[in-house]
């Protein structure tokens, strides 16, 4: 996993996830998996990404809850 920051204080891994999690095209597990990797790495910037994709229109509704959850988890935890 890459922890070296990227333009905007985003790690390449975490753009990759998100670009998983976001793709329509790719099969539904996959983007659940990315989803709960990144609530996973529970840091400042995946929590950012999570809300982001909690706010996504186009991801399923349970792809939504599943990233608001993360999130709410990695705010619980002090992040």
């Amino acid at each position: 996993m890459s922890e070296i920051p990227a333009e905007g204080g985003v790690t390449e891994e975490l753009k990759k996830l998100a670009n998983i999690a976001t793709d329509m095209q790719l099969d539904g597990k996959m983007r659940t998996t990315a989803i709960k990797q990144l609530g996973e790495m529970g840091s400042h910037e995946s929590l950012l990404v999570l809300l982001n994709l909690a706010a996504n229109e186009h991801l399923n509704t349970s792809e939504r809850d599943l990233a608001l959850k993360h999130a709410r988890d990695i705010i619980k935890k002090g992040h």
